[in-house]
């Protein structure tokens, strides 16, 4: 059993997922199922075998990341430097469970929350990602997602979880200075030029590290297109304050977009916080060395 994390999620288990899989795909019916001990937030996960990655939305309003991942994820893959997750199948509602689900290849790598990472090969690498995924052409029609907007449109999800926090005595977060950092970034000009393509959620659980180095990443759900300061969100959710400058450098990143990638890193942070408290440890532990980041960091 895992913890519940959302009011309107789905229980989905190993005995469902078999069912699923034996009734649609009877040629991996014989292999062996495990739960993926990096549980995530919108999507459950099993391993299948050596090779295969069975997931499934455990929400209702996480079906259109998957239906954007089978989607763009082919089309994507080829223009990246490193392996990103690629669908082999796609499941139709069944079993009583109600929506679509996938089958991906296997990524071997682990979580750069808990792997051991040489964070100044890791900036050059996510700077080359970053780079590489931006110069992808983008689709006349937008690509749906809320990353990549306006950050004034995060305002007011930001200033309701502000007071959340401040109610949680636990949370033990200096609530003023989120404030004025985050009405800080708001002040920077907002983004002018074309939209670009983003991944949106560059933080450490969507890395996977091989010796010290990034190997892969995955979690494209929130992928869309739009200002491409969100994508700068890891240089506090994921990079150290010694690092970040090589990836801003890499990237050549202005001073009004690294402004508001500070702003995207801290609401990311401070809405996720209060949310997870008590349900998911490893969130809660990002989000709160994201706000000392931020709080740290004079720009």
């Amino acid at each position: 059993m895992t913890v519940r994390m959302h009011a309107d999620e789905l229980e989905v288990d190993a005995t469902l997922v078999r069912s699923l899989l034996d009734a649609q795909f009877p040629q991996w019916s014989r292999q062996p199922l495990e739960r993926v001990s990096a549980w995530g937030t919108d999507n459950a996960m099993f391993r299948l075998g050596s090779e295969l990655l069975v997931r499934l939305p455990r929400r209702a309003v996480c079906v259109e990341g998957l239906q954007k991942e089978l989607e763009w994820l082919p089309r994507l893959a080829p223009h990246l430097p490193v392996p990103v997750p690629t669908p082999v199948a796609t499941g139709t509602p069944g079993e009583g469970y109600p929506w679509d689900w996938a089958v991906y290849r296997w990524l071997d790598g682990e979580p750069a929350l808990d792997a051991d990472v040489d964070y100044a090969r890791l900036a050059t690498d996510l700077a080359g990602f970053v780079g590489a995924l931006q110069r992808v052409e983008v689709p006349a029609e937008p690509v749906p997602g809320s990353r990549g907007v306006p950050l004034r449109e995060r305002d007011e999800p930001m200033r309701s979880a502000i007071a959340r926090i401040d109610a949680q005595s636990s949370a033990g977060v200096d609530t003023a200075a989120v404030t004025a950092a985050w009405e800080a970034a708001l002040a920077a000009p907002v983004w002018d030029g074309p939209p670009v393509w983003l991944h949106g959620d560059l933080m450490p659980m969507n890395l996977l590290i091989r010796d010290g180095a990034l190997s892969g990443v995955v979690d494209f759900g929130t992928c869309t297109t739009g200002d491409p300061a969100c994508e700068a969100l890891a240089a506090w959710m994921t990079l150290t304050g010694e690092t970040r400058g090589i990836f801003r450098d890499l990237l050549a990143l202005d001073g009004a977009t690294w402004a508001r990638g500070r702003g995207w890193a801290l609401s990311c942070a401070v809405i996720a916080l209060p949310y997870y408290l008590g349900t998911y440890p490893g969130i809660v532990r990002v989000a709160r060395r994201t706000i000392a980041e931020v709080l740290s960091d004079a720009g």
